[in-house]
Order: C-alpha cells, then sequence, then structure tokens
C-alpha cells in the first residue's frame, strides 16, 4: 500500500458499505431502523430540533469503514450510545448559562531551565519547512465545529514549562531529568517526561499528568477546556506514544500535534493516497481485506451489495461523498507544497481536537456511521476517518450547543472555504461535502 508511486488515488469507484471484514470481526452495524430511533429522544417534544440530515443515503453518511487493525474491529461489540442514552448519562455535564465556554489553552512557553525540551518539537525525520499548526486557526475551527457556545484562548492565564523544583540532583552525565513542571499563574503541576522509545522525537510528556494540569487550570465559567502542545506525549509505560486524550467527566482535553505532521507518513504508514474522503474507494478498502479473500463468497456477497446499493441510488456523482472524493483526486496527494503540507497538518490536528471536546460534551465513540467521533486504534486509522458527525452525534451536540445544523455547516463552511485552504487535503474536501449536503438539503 505504498504511496509513492503515483500522485493521486485512480479507483474509480466508492463504497459505502462497511468492509468485508466486518463480517470477519463480528461487527454488527445498527439498522436503519435503530440508527434513526437513536437520532431522537424517547418521547419527543416540539421543542426538541434532531437536525435529521441524509440519515440513511449513505452517499452522504457512510458506514465505518472497519478495515482490519481498525478500533471496531478490535472491539466490535462496543456499545452504541443513542441521543436518549446520552441524554441520560450520570457523567455529562449540561450547559449552562454560568458554564458554557470552551477554553483553548495554545502551546505553553518552554523557560530556559528546561531548553533541552525546544529540539523536542522537531522529529529526526524532519525534511521540510513544515509550519506548526496555528493555535489561531485551531481555535477558529472549533469555534465553528461548537457553533453556538464561546470558544476562546485562556488569555489571562500565562503558560510554561519550566524546572520542577523538587527534582533530585541528577548525576553530570544525564541527559535529562525525570520531571518538568507546566507553571500556569503561581501554580505548577509536575509533568512525567521520558526519552521517546521509537527514537522521533528527543523526549515526551505523560498525558495524564498534562491532564491533571488541565483540571487544575479549569476555570470556574468552562464549559470545557483544551490543552494544547506540541511536544510527543505518552500514557503507559508500554505506549510507543498517544496523540491526546479527554477526561470527560472531568471537562478537560490535552491533544498533541507532534505525530500528526505529514513528515512522518512514510514512517508512520500512514495512507495519504486514501485518507478521507478517498478511504471509501472500494479498491483500497478490498485491498487492506486481503484477508478476507480465502472465503470468495463472502467477497462476493458484499461486492454485489454495494453494486446494488449504487445502482439504487441517483446522482451519486453529484453526492457529498463523491463530490469531497472528486476535490481531493484534482489535489496533489505525495509531493505537496510545504504550505500544504501545514495546512493538511492543521486539518488533522482539528480534528482530533474537536474530537477530543466532543468527549466533554458526554458524546461516546460512534458505531453507527463513519464520523469524526468514532474510536481510533491507529495514526493510519485516523487519517481515514472523516471531519463531520453523523446524525446520531449532530443531534447530540445541536441540543447541547442550543444551535441548527444549518448554522453550524454555515460557520464551517465558511472556516473550510478560506482562500489559504482551498488546495488543502483536509479542508477543501470537507468544505465540498458540507456544499453538496446544504444544496441537496435545501431543495
Amino acid at each position: 500500500m505504498s504511496s509513492v508511486s503515483k500522485s493521486h488515488c485512480t479507483h474509480p469507484t466508492a463504497a459505502v458499505a462497511c468492509s468485508q471484514n466486518a463480517v470477519k470481526a463480528g461487527f454488527k452495524r445498527p439498522d436503519t431502523r435503530q440508527r434513526l430511533a437513536a437520532t431522537r429522544p424517547a418521547n419527543p417534544s416540539k421543542t426538541h430540533e434532531p437536525n435529521l440530515i441524509s440519515v440513511d443515503d449513505p452517499w452522504t453518511f457512510q458506514a465505518p469503514l472497519l478495515l482490519p487493525g481498525d478500533d471496531l474491529s478490535e472491539d466490535p461489540e462496543y456499545p452504541p450510545q443513542s441521543f436518549q442514552e446520552w441524554l441520560d448519562e450520570e457523567d455529562r455535564n449540561p450547559v449552562s448559562a454560568r458554564r458554557k465556554t470552551i477554553y483553548v489553552v495554545t502551546t505553553p512557553e518552554i523557560e530556559d531551565e528546561v531548553q533541552f525540551m525546544r529540539t523536542w518539537e522537531k522529529s529526526v525525520n524532519e525534511k521540510h519547512q513544515v509550519t506548526k499548526p496555528s493555535p489561531t486557526a485551531i481555535l477558529d475551527y472549533l469555534q465553528a465545529f461548537y457553533h453556538g457556545l464561546p470558544v476562546k484562548t485562556l488569555s489571562r492565564l500565562a503558560t510554561a514549562f519550566t524546572a520542577w523544583d523538587e527534582e533530585p540532583k541528577q548525576p553530570r552525565k544525564s541527559r535529562q531529568p525525570k520531571y518538568v513542571a507546566l507553571k500556569f499563574g503561581n501554580d505548577c503541576v509536575r509533568i512525567r517526561i521520558r526519552a521517546s522509545p521509537d527514537g522521533i522525537y528527543g523526549g515526551q510528556l505523560n498525558l495524564d499528568d498534562l491532564l491533571d494540569a488541565a483540571m487544575a487550570i479549569l476555570p470556574k465559567d468552562a464549559y470545557a477546556l483544551l490543552l494544547l502542545v506540541n511536544q510527543d506525549l505518552y500514557e503507559d509505560d508500554d505506549d510507543e506514544f498517544v496523540c491526546g486524550r479527554a477526561y470527560g467527566a472531568s471537562r478537560v482535553a490535552v491533544v498533541s500535534s507532534s505525530r500528526y505532521t505529514p513528515v512522518l507518513d512514510e514512517y508512520q504508514s500512514v495512507e495519504r493516497l486514501h485518507a478521507w474522503p478517498a478511504s471509501h474507494c472500494e479498491s483500497y478498502m478490498s485491498m487492506c481485506c486481503t484477508a478476507s479473500r480465502s472465503d470468495p463468497k463472502r467477497q462476493k456477497k458484499s461486492e454485489s451489495k454495494a453494486s446494488s446499493k449504487s445502482k439504487e441510488t441517483t446522482s451519486i456523482s453529484s453526492s457529498p461523498l463523491m463530490a469531497a472524493i472528486s476535490i481531493y483526486r484534482d489535489l496533489e496527494t505525495i509531493d505537496l507544497s510545504p504550505s500544504a503540507l501545514s495546512t493538511l497538518w492543521l486539518g488533522r490536528v482539528c480534528r482530533t481536537a474537536a474530537h477530543e471536546l466532543g468527549h466533554c460534551f458526554g458524546i461516546d465513540h460512534c458505531v453507527y456511521y463513519a464520523c469524526a467521533m468514532q474510536g481510533t486504534a491507529s495514526i493510519r486509522e485516523d487519517a481515514r476517518q472523516p471531519p463531520f458527525l453523523c446524525p446520531v452525534d449532530l443531534a447530540k451536540l445541536t441540543y447541547a450547543t442550543g444551535t441548527t445544523a444549518a448554522q453550524r455547516y454555515k460557520a464551517l463552511l465558511k472556516f473550510c472555504d478560506r482562500p489559504q485552504y482551498r488546495e488543502c487535503l483536509f479542508f477543501a474536501p470537507f468544505a465540498e461535502w458540507i456544499r453538496k449536503l446544504v444544496a441537496a438539503t435545501s431543495q
């Protein structure tokens, strides 16, 4: 599945059903009736607007891919969370007039006492001058994604990494201490650090400690807080790395940008040719499911179902999915300019930041559709998942934020259509997906 031989996917057909690996994994997707019911409260009222848009149009909202090794392939019985189950969740934090602001803490400064950390922000594979994701741009994206609620930087509280005062003296030959501190105002939280196991970065920060720091920073008027860092992360001793996590009930999340840089795609086996929306390429999905080909009957059944669905659906070529794929294929995907790589990096971080904040709203991992709230088992799977919310999770979010789907899509389209993003592999296809969806629903 190397992506170095050609500049874009040329396969002609897309698939909207789960891959044939879903049967092998034992995944049973909720049926149409169950998916529709999952978007509604048990006792619908006139005051509830579930924003049901194309609930059963697979060319707008596709089934989860379930390629081998994907999160749902490894845990096919992960329980679905309907709108009503989300509404009844005891740990869910309702938005209130007193507590409704989403705060973003931008990347902390690095003080001279821990200047060795400055080298951690560049990977050993760095070959291009790629600009790190702009915290301002991430904030703007989140303002659109969570339209209806204020999203602000926590500008009144400066944060910085500094030395941990209680650090025991290290031998002179020791390259780095065991801890650093995250300083905010007059307070500090100890952060464990370690060398990167794969050697890609000079060191890593402990994610659990950063989440503890985020809880300590959380203002009283905050609904949720997102802490952004440039450094690589780990959670457990067995981890090679992690990209982020949320303590949903505690309303805090931490996201690192480090592993999303496109300069690591080849090293991390990220299939840039078939990132979303090209991840729904039928040939690519079949290639990923080679192990399932030992059962010809199963493969034939899966393919004939997709073919039959294609014949029943009108105007597939102008559907949100195919429109997004068309834009994606028109853009170079391999030898991108530094600016194009930079915006791709930004898009990946934006998607993860939106996902982790979704957990702060009590939204669980999605099993209904390909969705921004799906769980991910790898950085490779992460690149294959869409930036949009499925109808079930969209109903939850619009209920929480008090906005409508139309207003939210308008805000997202305005962001994705910015001139600097019109050739971005992430934002340009997303803009076209939104455009086609809005056009279809306004007819």
